[in-house]
């Protein structure tokens, strides 16, 4: 039996974590509440087609390229303080963007945000690492994850909502709002900081402080999984009109609501079994809902394609974070969570431009059945590296 130091040792539901997981949600939703708003805001301001687009482009562009400075600052500088930056640059691209009189200078806000964003989630996603105890920590991440999970399911509902309603101020106010109480919760949590000293002794080059070498290998398998999650967030409302189904909103519901289900039971299974019960049969769920997604013609077929991609999403995503999170020492927990990260945004902005190019030479239902075949090569690589470390 575990002695009872042992046990508060492995506790994962402390007031840190339960005040980190709800900042999260609250960082996320004002996040997710301007996705799918932006670009009317935009639009409506007179900006194009090209204009729309870069709403999006240019904040995952500054995203991933400031990640891994964040990373390498949060080891060298310290979590608490790298924190404070992201979330006041975020709270003045938030609170500035109903007072930018032309598309230019919202568009050059959406890097500022970005360049917050990239901050302040690569720090979330560290501090939560620290947090919580390593027996425990595929558990932990994924129940974590669900802050970010359910403001990805209310967050552009509800954001859709308030423009209906009362319009882009209300908007812009509510999600500012959010945003601020989730950067007031940080100041009621005791925040771990590593060793910075040990960090800024090790003699180490510039690249490899921005990336974290062992962290390589689960960002390339995420890479590949966020490739088809692009193609989902980019173009499904497409393939709907394309397929003839009113509402592909159910996919988005159904989904949320099964990676909701999924995190903390693939979490345990990571723990007791290891990542290759988590991993490899989470890629054929993956596989089985994106083959379902592309025969879709009706919500039935809709939803069991959410179902089975929600249960591959549920488990792959957060159990790679706790597997690259586990390979590196706690003074390298900055940087792994910041390759990590920049994989999985890379992922997505690539699979957009990949997928949307397969679709432009095909249609949508061809280009869901070829993404599959990055979850392929995902299990093609990862069996060959299990080989590897067999022998």
């Amino acid at each position: 039996m575990k002695s009872e130091k042992q046990i508060n040792k492995d506790r994962l539901w402390t007031k840190d974590f339960i005040l980190l997981s709800l900042s999260n949600l609250l960082l996320f939703f004002g996040f997710q509440m301007l996705l799918p708003t932006l670009p009317a805001y935009v639009s409506q301001k007179g900006g194009g087609n090209l204009a729309v687009g870069m709403v999006i482009s240019l904040f995952t562009i500054s995203a991933v390229l400031i990640r891994p400075f964040s990373g390498a600052a949060l080891d060298l500088i310290g979590r608490k303080k790298v924190l404070m930056v992201g979330f006041i640059i975020s709270l003045f691209a938030i609170g500035s963007y109903y007072i930018a009189i032309t598309v230019l200078l919202v568009l050059f806000l959406r890097i500022v945000h970005g360049l917050g964003w990239g901050i302040s989630s690569t720090t979330n996603g560290t501090v939560a690492s620290d947090l919580i105890p390593a027996a425990r920590r595929g558990e932990g991440m994924g129940y974590f994850g669900l802050s970010s999970t359910l403001a990805m399911a209310i967050g552009p509902m509800i954001g859709v909502m308030i423009i209906r309603s009362s319009g882009f101020g209300v908007l812009f106010f509510t999600s500012f709002v959010s945003t601020f109480l989730a950067f007031l919760l940080t100041f009621f949590i005791k925040i771990p900081e590593t060793n910075r000293n040990m960090s800024k002794n090790v003699h180490t080059s510039f690249t490899s402080r921005l990336i974290e070498k062992r962290a390589l290998f689960p960002s390339l398998l995420v890479l590949l999984f966020s490739i088809t999650y692009g193609g989902i967030v980019s173009f499904i409302t497409l393939f709907g009109k394309e397929a003839g189904i009113e509402n592909v909103g159910w996919f988005f519901t159904m989904n949320a609501l099964f990676v909701f289900i999924t995190r903390p039971i693939s979490g345990r299974l990571f723990d007791k079994k290891g990542h290759f019960f988590v991993l490899f049969p989470s890629a054929f769920f993956t596989i089985i809902g994106l083959i379902l997604l592309s025969y879709a013609s009706s919500n039935l077929t809709l939803i069991l394609a959410a179902v089975f991609y929600g249960i591959g999403f549920g488990s792959i995503q957060p159990s790679l974070q706790a597997w690259t999170i586990n390979r590196v020492s706690a003074d390298r927990r900055g940087a792994a969570n910041a390759t990590f990260f920049s994989a999985f945004d890379l992922g997505i902005a690539g699979g957009a431009m990949v997928l949307g190019t397969i679709a432009e030479m095909t249609n949508y239902e061809h280009m869901y059945r070829y993404s599959s075949i990055f979850i392929v090569i995902y299990l093609v690589i990862y069996l060959l590296y299990m080989f590897q470390e067999k022998k």
